[in-house]
Formats: structure tokens, C-alpha cells, sequence
């Protein structure tokens, strides 16, 4: 087989065949294709697409290019989740103890920053000490002891997704239904949990447009999961302007803890609620027997709430934090997190109401600050990124602060306010209410 000629079938928009897809994902996690061939494969299915048949077998080519995670040695039906991506989505760091307190095992494997998004694993490794890497026999026992877990992607685990997964990310293929399909449900069909939460967003910060575009995706790796054995549910939500007030790595951390003592933003609060109660119901627990129904999430939410309202889930964080090396001290000392040494504070220009705030914009100019990666190999300043004063509905004066943008790197902060700036839209009316949760696919 030609690596050039399954790029040309690509390329002109033919159907491939399992063998050509299996021969390219080997070829390129074991290095006898390069990156270059492998980016022009990438961009032929970026533009060209691929079907429903071609995606599932994507995936499964990428799922068995590794290791098949046992967790059987972990009581009680594992719930992983996993959001498609999103400016200020640090829901995973609220959720997972909140499920854990209800009694939920969440063994979970999470990725880094991609694009304009920032990745969970960069935001734990804000937390002094804390390790995202451990063996799997450390794994096991860390959810067994704490009830949740939460490690980078290994090289053991789809290895053949981690090579593209960054690959995508400098070559401006990242938002395309089979490419993000694949990388997503690999991994989780690998990683051994016996149910499946996708938080799956749309807007302008999301890698999904629009609500049909997130709910075509939505419905796909729904199909994909529940076909595979696992129970799988779905939520579309809002991503046309950030989730919360935090965006970058420390801050992020930062208002989890918020939102774990009950001070949190309503959206991230919202939201986190829905996805634990949703994550309850897939296990059972809490009462929530009527599976993947309206009444089961109603349970699972219920618990989750009691759980934020009595401290359990607070309690469930530090747990979790210290079992895996981190100081736990960060929930009542702050300055324990990473501090940008600079700012600079972006202030409206008019009165008025926001009547947009873009979520990309928001992204990118957290990305500019240095939080996020412009190329594979890049490191990131784990303090910078942007702390929003106002949003989506919010009443403002002249010289009022929108939001101030941290770093450590005058020209980047410089760049990255006068992207904030242009994320915000500022007219005489007030807008209509959006709708943070759009819809669910049970």
C-alpha cells in the first residue's frame, strides 16, 4: 500500500477501506510515516470528510493501536467523562468529586491543551505537587482509596490518537465530526470505564459551530459508545462565551474551588450540576435506578447538589488532590497556586450592555498570555490566562473593567489584552437570556 495514493483517495473525496485507514494509523504510530504525510491525510479529511462507516473504523483502529484498560478491580460501574472542549470548561475538576461523594468511581484519563482550550491535565499540574502520571496499579488503588482519579493520557493508551492529537493541534485540523469523534471515543472505549458522559459544546468557542453541528457529533459518539457496550449520554451545551469567569490553568483551579464551596459562577455551577447528576444516574447510585430517563438525572442531581450543599464534594477534592501528591492546602490558601507577576486590566469603551461576548477571542487571548500552545512542542505558563468582571447580559459604564488579562510576558499580556478587548460587544439594549444547557441525547 502507497501512502501518497491513500491521500490522493482522500483528497478527491473517495470512501476508504479499512485496510487503508488501519495502514496509515500503524504507519504513523509507529514513525515509517512522517508528520508531513500524516498532515496532508489529516487536512484531505478536514475538507473531504469521512462517513459514518469510516469514522467507526477510525476509531477502532486508533482504540486497539494501544493497551485495553481492566478496571474491574474497581467497584461499582465506572463513569468517565469528557467534554469536547471548551474556554473556561473546568467542570472535570468540580464534577469528578462531586460524583466521587455520591459514590461514583471516576477512573478518568485527560488530555492537554488543544488550540484555544485548555486541557485538564494542565490544570491539575497547577496544583503544587500534583502528579498526572502513575502507574496503573496506582491508578486503581487511587480511585479504590479516594474514589476518583484523574492521569494524563499514556503512551500506552491509543497511542496512536496522542501522536495525531498533536499533530491536529499545529495543523488547523482540529474541528471536524470524524477527527474529534475518533480521538474522543478511542480513548474512552480503551480506558475501561463502564459508562460514558460527553459534554459536547457549541458557539463560537467551541469546535462545534452550531447546536445541529454539536447534536450530528453528539448522536454519533452516542451511537459509537452504546454499540460498544457502554452506556453513553450526551449534553449539548453553550460555548459562545466562556464558562465561568476563569480561563487559564491556576485561575481555573482557583474557581473550581469557588464553585466546590458554594461561591462559584451560576453557569459553572449549573452545568456541573447537570453533568454530575447525569454521571449518578449512568452509575445507579443515589437511588437513580431508572437509567439514562428525565427521572434518573432528576436523582442524580438532587445527590449532587446535597453533595456541594454539605461540603462532601469539597472534602471528595482534597482527597482527591492529596492522594495524587498534590497540597490540599490550595482550598484555603490560594497564593499556594501559580502567580502571574503582571496584568493588565481591558475597560469598556461606552455604556451600555454586552451584548456578545466571543469565547474564541476570550481563548485566544488566554492562548496569547501564554497558557496555551501554538506548537506541540511549547511549553505554558501555568498562571497566565483571563479573569472576566463582566459577561453576556452585564450592565456597563464607561471605564468599568471587562476583564484583566495575567502573564509574565509584557509583549504577550500587551497582545492578549487587545485580543480580550475585541471579544466584547457592547450595545444600548439588554440581550435575551441564552440557554446554557441546549439539549440532551439519553
Amino acid at each position: 500500500m502507497n501512502t501518497v495514493d491513500v491521500i490522493t483517495r482522500k483528497r478527491n473525496g473517495e470512501i476508504l477501506t479499512r485496510e487503508e485507514i488501519q495502514y496509515m494509523v500503524d504507519g504513523y504510530t509507529e514513525g515509517t510515516i512522517p508528520d508531513y504525510q500524516m498532515a496532508a491525510f489529516l487536512m484531505a479529511v478536514f475538507f473531504r470528510g469521512m462517513n459514518r462507516a469510516e469514522t467507526v473504523e477510525l476509531t477502532e483502529c486508533m482504540r486497539v493501536s494501544g493497551d485495553l484498560v481492566d478496571l474491574s478491580a474497581i467497584d461499582g460501574i465506572k463513569v468517565d467523562k469528557h467534554s469536547t472542549g471548551g474556554v473556561g470548561d473546568k467542570t472535570t475538576l468540580i464534577v469528578g468529586p462531586i460524583a466521587a461523594a455520591c459514590g461514583v468511581p471516576v477512573a478518568k484519563m485527560s488530555g492537554r491543551g488543544l488550540g484555544f482550550t485548555g486541557g485538564t491535565v494542565d490544570k491539575l499540574e497547577s496544583i503544587p505537587g500534583f502528579r498526572t502520571s502513575m502507574e496503573r496499579c496506582e491508578f486503581i488503588n487511587q480511585v479504590n482509596a479516594h474514589g476518583i482519579a484523574v492521569i494524563g493520557q499514556t503512551g500506552h493508551i491509543a497511542p496512536a490518537d496522542k501522536k495525531i492529537y498533536a499533530l491536529r493541534d499545529v495543523t488547523a485540523t482540529v474541528e471536524n465530526l470524524s477527527l474529534i469523534t475518533s480521538s474522543i471515543m478511542s480513548k474512552k472505549l480503551a480506558s475501561g470505564s463502564d459508562a460514558i458522559l460527553l459534554d459536547i459544546k457549541c458557539g463560537k468557542g467551541a469546535f462545534m459551530k452550531t447546536e445541529e453541528e454539536a447534536e450530528k457529533l453528539g448522536r454519533l459518539m452516542v451511537d459509537i459508545g452504546n454499540d460498544s457496550g457502554k452506556k453513553t449520554m450526551a449534553v449539548i451545551s453553550d460555548m459562545e462565551q466562556p464558562l465561568g469567569k476563569a480561563v487559564g490553568n491556576s485561575l481555573e483551579v482557583s474557581e473550581a474551588i469557588d464553585v466546590l464551596k458554594g461561591s462559584g459562577p451560576a453557569d459553572i455551577t449549573e452545568l456541573s450540576l447537570e453533568l454530575a447528576g447525569m454521571m449518578i444516574c449512568l452509575s445507579g447510585v443515589s437511588g437513580t435506578d431508572k437509567l439514562k430517563t428525565e427521572e434518573g438525572i432528576a436523582r442524580g442531581r438532587q445527590a449532587a447538589a446535597e453533595a456541594l450543599e454539605d461540603g462532601s464534594a469539597l472534602k471528595s477534592f482534597r482527597s482527591f488532590v492529596a492522594g495524587q501528591g498534590g497540597d490540599p492546602g490550595i482550598t484555603e490558601d490560594k497564593s499556594l497556586l501559580p502567580q502571574a507577576a503582571l496584568s493588565i486590566r481591558v475597560k469598556a469603551g461606552q455604556n451600555g450592555y454586552i451584548s456578545a461576548l466571543d469565547a474564541m477571542k476570550i481563548g485566544l487571548a488566554s492562548q496569547h498570555a501564554g497558557a496555551g500552545r501554538q506548537r506541540k512542542e511549547d511549553g505554558i505558563d501555568l498562571s497566565a490566562g483571563v479573569l472576566l468582571d463582566r459577561k453576556y447580559g452585564d450592565a456597563v459604564s464607561e471605564g468599568d473593567v471587562l476583564c484583566t488579562v495575567y502573564g509574565n510576558d509584557k509583549k504577550k499580556l500587551e497582545a492578549a489584552a487587545e485580543e480580550a478587548a475585541k471579544a466584547f460587544v457592547i450595545t444600548g439594549k439588554r440581550p435575551a437570556e441564552r440557554k446554557l444547557v441546549r439539549q440532551k441525547i439519553i
